[in-house]
């Protein structure tokens, strides 16, 4: 049996593959379209393909793939094998560095947000070289971005990618005025945090709301929960602990950093964390990391719950994004340091992020919403959907002595000025971690809290990359033109401490206070999908993603009508999911149960007194009354249902989904969740919560 480090990467083309497969020339080929994003000559794309295709049927592949993220949120592949007819009825294997460099798979069916007409199918795949190929169940796959026809990004990696490169051009700028010249490329770093839920398989199969929605519509809640906080970090269940063994093995042969697991807050709920990746690869382990995490619990007789809400009353799930900023030589760009030199370079990438997220605090709240992800946000269990940051009380008591001219510190008197020796050594984790904030600093990284479990990271990252970059720049055209850079780099970080301190807050971000007080801030607090998917394409927003060529205009209204579409799909499909419960389950069971009581008072009161009936009496009328209730809600729920499936307008019929629809499955919610309570286990056709939520030992 082989060990971690035996096997760890084994699925993998990597580089150390290349290097030993690869001719000396084209190992340096592909070294340089990796490190400085040049495209590949068709003559070396042919030996690369060639080598990665004998490799791949060592390791048992029969077919090849091009891997990519259309913007559905999850991934896509077309299986192609490597035979080709020979004379004679016989066979080769064969992979052309044609076939490795593009594909085209059909594109009619993915969302395109109006770029193309549904009969024009055709679309195009293009080889991401930075994320290394892989092989999943005998088939290699082969990272790649997604474009139509006509060249519009049809994926969630191309825009990525794009703000990857706009956040290295103008981060070279600034440390070039560092001195830093040998310096060629500054990456973004992730580590994500992936939150999950697992239930017995028998249960999940018993429940139409979580095979269709991933979430359950219905539910009373049992009588224990997380009020005991026995969960987490608690020792994890013999048949958990198999499952996280399994998906390590699958991770780790994939070359996924998965490093550390848990038991989360909620019952049944978990946590995996990976050790930090480059961005866009760290995204691709990510996507890699869900699927494979529900493929690895049906081997367990488990289902692994992505959903950011599956169970009401206890917490749901999220997906931490650690993000920092490095240089090609390793240094990390967001840790303090120790000399005066990395001080003002580090508060000037920290003030560069700071006001990033002031100025596009919107752009930061549309990455994360989904239909899914209202249910958590705000709920005193994530980040509330107001936008801020966490600096701890050092770097913000720095900041405030920038920004009044004051000493800082008891015992450095002398007037705060960067790039001069009074500037104080910044310790890191100085100050305890805050995790009602949506975005933290944490001694040497960004956390934003606010991503939903469910969903890809890149499109997070995008905005967070891209409205860095404009910082950067803006940063970068006027210190180029300084005359005395060091004053120059003072007076620019006095000026964004002063305009953009509104976005810097400590404290509880749960307490209603806090929203007051963001109001009067100016800060947004966009509670829904609908409210803040609209600010997408503001004058200003459109502005950024365009200058940095990260979307197009087009491109980034496409996705605001996929983004409104999708809402409304997901909401409908919820509603619809309730309805059939409703009429096809719930209402017979309970009228079922109302007649099994109404037959037990007619016999005790032939054979005993009407007084021995006070229980089913006294069911028999609430039953009878919430069955009531939850049949008015149901047909509430139909009609509203029925407006907002007629509405054409995706603004309009995303705004009747959150208004009406919503409420009403709210209002059948509750009535059916009385009844649930009221009915016996037996009469009750689904597994309760109590069932789900402490099944799996």
């Amino acid at each position: 049996m082989s060990t971690v480090s035996e096997s760890f990467g084994s699925k993998v083309f990597n580089d150390a593959v290349m290097k030993a497969r690869l001719p000396k020339d084209t190992y340096k080929a592909m070294q340089t379209a990796i490190r400085e994003g040049k495209r590949l000559d068709l003559s070396v794309a042919n030996v690369v393909a060639n080598a990665m295709k004998d490799w791949a049927i060592e390791k048992g592949a029969t077919h090849y793939t091009h891997w990519f993220q259309p913007l559905t949120g999850i991934t896509a592949e077309k299986h192609d094998s490597f035979i080709s007819p020979m004379p004679g009825g016989s066979i080769t294997m064969e992979f052309s560095g044609k076939e490795l460099v593009q594909g085209e798979p059909d594109a009619s069916s993915f969302p395109s947000g109006g770029l193309r007409a549904t009969f024009e199918a055709r679309g195009y795949t293009a080889w991401d070289p930075t994320s290394y190929a892989f092989i999943k169940e005998k088939v290699l796959c082969i990272p790649t971005a997604f474009c139509s026809y006509g060249g519009e990004a049809l994926d969630k990696k191309t825009p990525l990618l794009r703000a990857m490169q706009a956040i290295d051009r103008q981060a070279i700028r600034i440390l070039k005025l560092f001195g830093n010249d040998s310096v060629k490329h500054v990456t973004t770093t992730v580590g994500n945090e992936q939150e999950y839920f697992l239930v017995d398989k028998e249960d999940f199969d018993s429940r139409p709301d979580l095979l269709f929605t991933g979430r359950t519509l219905f539910g009373a809640r049992a009588p224990k929960g997380q009020e005991l906080e026995d969960h987490y970090f608690g020792s994890i269940k013999p048949r958990v602990q198999a499952f996280m063994e399994d998906l390590n093995d699958e991770l780790w042969e994939l070359g996924v950093l998965a490093k550390t697991e848990h038991n989360e807050v909620a019952p049944a709920q978990h946590e995996l964390a990976p050790i930090f990746s480059t961005t866009n690869i760290a995204a691709d382990h990510n996507q890699l990391t869900m699927e494979i995490m529900q493929r690895v619990a049906k081997k367990h007789g488990l289902v692994c719950l992505l959903h950011e809400k599956p169970f009401e009353g206890v917490n749901g799930s999220g997906k931490h994004n650690n993000w920092s900023i490095s240089t090609d030589s390793g240094v990390n760009l967001l840790e303090p340091g120790e000399t005066p030199f990395e001080n003002a370079q580090f508060l000037l990438f920290l003030c560069a992020v700071i006001q990033a997220v002031d100025d596009y605090q919107d752009l930061l709240r549309i990455s994360v919403a989904s239909a899914g992800n209202d249910h958590r946000l705000g709920a005193n269990e994530a980040p509330p959907a107001i936008v801020s940051i966490f600096l701890g009380d050092e770097l913000s008591g720095i900041l405030e002595a920038i920004d009044s001219g004051s000493a800082y510190g008891a015992k450095e008197k002398m007037q705060m000025k960067v790039g001069v020796h009074v500037i104080p050594h910044f310790p890191k984790d100085t100050t305890d971690r805050n995790r009602t904030s949506p975005f933290a600093f944490t001694g040497n990284k960004f956390e934003l809290r606010m991503l939903g479990s469910s969903q890809s990271v890149s499109d997070a990252n995008t905005m967070l990359n891209t409205a860095v970059a404009e910082s950067l720049r803006k940063y970068a055209d006027v210190l180029e033109s300084a005359s005395d850079l060091t004053t120059a780099i003072h007076d620019l970080i006095l000026k964004t401490v002063k305009e953009h301190k509104r976005i810097i807050f400590n404290g509880n971000g749960y307490d209603d206070a806090w929203v007051k007080e963001a109001e009067k801030r100016g800060l947004l607090n966009l509670k829904s999908t609908p409210d803040c998917l609209p600010y997408l394409v503001a004058p200003k927003n459109i502005e950024l993603l365009t200058s940095h060529k990260v979307l197009s205009e087009t491109e980034i209204r496409a996705r605001l009508e996929i983004a409104l579409e999708s809402y409304k799909k997901i909401i409908c499909i919820e509603a619809m999911t309730m309805i059939d419960m409703t009429r096809k389950d719930i209402l017979p069971a309970s009228a079922g149960f109302q007649k099994k009581l109404a037959d037990t008072i007619a016999v005790k009161r032939t054979y005993a007194s009407a007084a021995d009936c006070t229980y089913e009496n006294e069911t028999l009328v609430t039953a009878a009354a919430l069955t009531k209730a939850a049949y008015e809600s149901l047909k509430a729920l139909e009609d509203a249902l029925a407006e907002a499936k007629a509405e054409e307008d995706v603004h309009k019929a995303a705004e009747l989904c959150k208004e009406k629809v919503l409420e009403q499955m709210s209002e059948l919610r509750a009535s059916v969740d009385a009844l649930e309570i009221l009915t016996s286990t037996g009469d009750w056709p689904y597994p309760s919560y109590g069932d789900m939520l402490f099944n799996v030992r």
